[in-house]
């Protein structure tokens, strides 16, 4: 039973690789420390979104992940 993180952007660079699977469920708490200090830092950034399920949660505490679900750490968008 896992839940699979996708690190996107800048995010993929801070740990150092695309995914990680971890156990299932994973709540808000379980991801901070899934993913580590220096993520977990930029998670808490009101900028760094959440897709749970393929749609953006509104409050990203709010994560609640189970077994098979992917959750996509979202950078903040640039562009031109």
């Amino acid at each position: 039973m896992s839940v699979t993180i996708l690190f996107l952007g800048p995010l993929r660079d801070l740990a150092g690789e695309t995914e990680r699977q971890v156990e299932a469920p994973l709540d808000w708490n379980g991801l901070l420390k899934a993913v580590g200090p220096e993520v977990a830092e930029q998670l808490d950034q009101e900028r760094v979104n959440l897709a749970c399920k393929g749609k953006v949660l509104a409050d990203k505490r709010s994560l609640y992940a189970e077994d098979g679900d992917e959750v996509a750490l979202l950078p903040p968008v640039s562009g031109g």
